[in-house]
């Protein structure tokens, strides 16, 4: 007892719960006010946080932002794991072209764009270089709050946003390496920024491949004793690990938390796992949405509201100009490019990081930070209007926009969608290639290290004349696998029969690719035996094993291998294959989204062909989700209950038109709650229009929603039937409301 008092009196604890208190009241106040002003509730938190900071002095301030910056960094991991569950690792792959060309022309673009606009504002080439890359990373979490707040993240364009959002997040790694480098040593250390970079692919490939074999298949298997308790424990358990150890990696722990988000929304527990987990988001997001207000400064604003102003005009016009450009070069639509295009006009939390790894180097002038904060805050404001603006800035283009402009754009969009069968072909046997070699190698390659580190000096110590013997051939039984698999043919054969005869120089291609995969796997092995050996019996033995590993494997461990691997497949589409959706993008103008069923749907218990969904929106139900079954092209007769999900193929119009009908349910406040139906009496005067009818023909429980119970006729209580007929000076025990009782009276 005496301990734990000691620590008590130790941790701020009263201190921390305060401040939590006061930001939550005064958030509650604020939002419940912008909720009446129909505005985007991230606005309200930013209002009570400036409420609540030192700088607002007309109310009581919290005790220590240290207090609110802790909460504030669990909002951002929260934030960032529930991204993750929403965007997995095959609709990143799936956008992934459009994704990092965008990202790549961001920026460059807005780096560039900072360089120059920090000379003008008289900073020294340190500091605009500094300026560049804080100006070039849109906020992620200030993005999906406002997509939210909106209801946009069904939109199609939303997906491809958080795809930018993500890729940029990488950038960013990279990017302060870069930064690092050249504060220390002006100039860019290729082999550092290439370490980096070589860590971050490898980081992200092992544990996307541990994630998807481990993770869906223990799931699957433990699904009867996951309730939403377990559940969120489980999830919360995996997200935070995952950050931890993305930190001991050297990457953020937000990187980590978005890592473990994608490899869950693969899993068939993706919906269940968003669901426990909105409440844990909604409160300490709000605590980093609140930080982010509590650093209003209005004496640093007013003291350089010039370069605020200018910086935040540049971020919000750089952002649209870059941002549409490039997914119009990624062959986009121009109204999908135009509402990327203004949702990412602000800079967030990359900004800051970014500007607090100047001030420790000591190479950024300090008054570069709070001008880059009020810039944020800003711009965050503002970002809301500027997503309502995009469809009627498109509007207003197209009107004004040449034909044949138009026309051109149109047109190198549909080409940009349209691909050939062969293409096609190639191109799905080039991803897969792709990915076996990377997914293999950096299994192959952890394996090793992990002998090398940890194995081979744990046996030396043991048998020190045996022990690299064992490592090697330990080490070796276990790669065995993953190298027959990296050596085994990513093609189908009937995909490589189609290949040449569409055209017999794709056999080269096909060589080179079968060359390739042989040596990755032949240095692998000779990187092993040289490490526990030498370079000499690397080269000599490494040949030998090799051969033998490839040329000795019985067909019985390659049809197991290929069943692993089908395995790993089925794990990784396991959410669409339940779902039986494919690509989100169909063509360049439709999408599949997936909508779940509510209680006040319109359409509950009706059939397909009654409802009228097509004819009322346009779009078609290619499936329906109902629990564990799935229905794939549901016939006419097929009805629609609650908790179904729909997969739906329409436009973004079509889509969000259905979105605010099917997914009603019962959420909105009424003026009458349970509590104003109570059980009272009414007599019935000689002049009453009751007296003479039968119960049914009064219609009491239609037209008034009253229930009748018993009548008391002379002293005496009746149980009423259809009927019976009312009489003057009957008692009627009902249960209504006051308003209804009046009414009746």
């Amino acid at each position: 007892m005496i301990l734990a008092s000691v620590e008590a009196a130790q941790l701020p604890v009263e201190g921390l719960i305060k401040d939590l208190a006061f930001i939550l009241i005064l958030a509650a106040i604020t939002t419940v006010l912008f909720k009446w002003l129909k505005q985007p509730v991230v606005l309200g938190y930013i209002v009570a946080g400036f409420l609540a900071s030192p700088n607002f002095t007309y109310l009581p301030s919290v005790t220590t932002e240290s207090n609110i910056e802790f909460w504030a960094q669990i909002g951002i991991v929260v934030l960032l794991f529930s991204l993750g569950l929403e965007f997995s690792f095959k609709k990143l792959v799936n956008a992934g072209g459009s994704a990092v060309v965008t990202a790549l022309i961001i920026v460059t673009g807005m780096m560039c764009v900072g360089f120059l606009i920090g000379h003008v504002l008289g900073f020294s080439h340190i500091n605009s270089l500094f300026l560049g890359g804080m100006l070039s990373m849109s906020s992620t979490t200030i993005i999906i709050k406002a997509f939210n707040d909106l209801g946009l993240k069904h939109m199609k364009f939303a997906s491809l946003v958080f795809a930018v959002l993500i890729v940029e997040d990488l950038f960013a790694v990279l990017m302060m390496v870069i930064l690092s480098s050249i504060a220390i040593n002006d100039s860019v250390a290729g082999g550092e920024m290439l370490f980096s970079i070589t860590k971050l692919a490898f980081f992200l490939i092992m544990w996307f491949a541990v994630g998807v074999f481990v993770l869906p298949s223990l799931l699957n298997n433990t699904r009867r004793f996951l309730n939403s308790e377990t559940l969120l424990i489980i999830s919360m358990g995996l997200c935070l690990g995952m950050a931890v150890f993305s930190v001991y990696c050297g990457f953020s722990l937000a990187l980590g938390a978005f890592v473990m988000g994608s490899i869950l929304a693969g899993t068939s527990f993706a919906e269940r796992i968003e669901k426990v987990v909105t409440p844990v988001k909604d409160l300490f997001g709000s605590v980093f949405f609140i930080s982010v207000g509590m650093m209003v400064n209005p004496s640093v604003i007013s003291t350089y509201w010039t370069p605020i102003l200018i910086l935040s005009a540049v971020v919000i016009v750089g952002m649209i100009v870059f941002g549409t450009s490039g997914m119009l070069v990624t062959g986009q639509t121009l109204k999908v490019a135009i509402e990327a295009g203004f949702s990412l006009t602000q800079i967030g939390e990359f900004a800051f990081i970014i500007a607090t790894l100047g001030m420790s180097l000591g190479v950024l002038d300090p008054t570069i930070y709070p001008i880059v904060v009020a810039v944020s805050v800003l711009t965050t404001f503002t970002t809301p209007y500027f997503i309502r603006m995009a469809d009627p800035v498109y509007s207003g283009l197209v009107k004004i926009l040449p034909k044949r402009l138009h026309f051109l754009i149109d047109r190198y969009c549909d080409q940009a969608s349209t691909e050939s069968e062969t293409g096609l072909l190639w191109k799905s046997v080039l991803n897969r290639y792709l990915w076996r070699v990377m997914l293999y190698t950096v299994i192959l390659i952890t394996i090793c290290l992990i002998s090398i580190n940890w194995l081979l000096p744990w046996l030396v110590n043991i048998t020190p004349s045996w022990g690299r013997l064992i490592c090697a051939l330990a080490t070796i039984t276990a790669m065995g696998p993953f190298l027959l698999a990296l050596s085994m043919p990513a093609s189908k054969r009937t995909e490589r029969q189609r290949l040449l005869a569409a055209n017999a120089r794709f056999d080269v291609p096909l060589i080179v690719m079968t060359i390739f995969r042989m040596i990755v796997a032949l240095i692998i092995v000779i990187f092993l035996l040289a490490r526990i050996y030498s370079v000499w019996v690397g080269v000599v033995f490494g040949f030998i094993v090799f051969v033998i590993l490839i040329f000795g494997f019985s067909k019985q461990l390659k049809k197991k291998m290929r069943s692993i691997e089908s395995r790993f497949i089925d794990n990784l589409n396991e959410r669409e294959l339940r779902r039986s959706g494919k690509k989100n993008n169909i063509v360049s103008n439709l999408h599949m989204a997936y909508m779940t069923v509510g209680y006040d749907c319109p359409f509950v218990g009706e059939r397909l062909q009654d409802s009228g969904i097509r004819q009322k929106c346009g779009v078609n139900i290619a499936t329906i989700q109902r629990g564990a079954t799935l229905i794939p092209v549901p016939a006419g007769d097929t009805r629609i209950f609650p908790g179904d999900v729909l997969g739906v193929i329409g436009t973004d119009e079509q889509i969000q038109q259905l979105l605010e009908i099917v997914e009603k349910d019962g959420e909105e406040t009424t003026s009458v709650s349970p509590s104003d139906y109570k059980l009272t009496t009414l007599q019935l005067s000689e002049n009453s229009p009751l007296v003479g009818k039968t119960v049914a023909e009064s219609r009491l429980s239609t037209d008034y929603s009253t229930l009748l119970v018993s009548i008391n006729r002379n002293e005496e209580f009746l149980t009423p039937a259809a009927s019976t007929v009312f009489e003057p000076h009957d008692i009627l025990w009902v249960v209504s409301t006051a308003r209804t009782i009046a009414t009746l009276r």
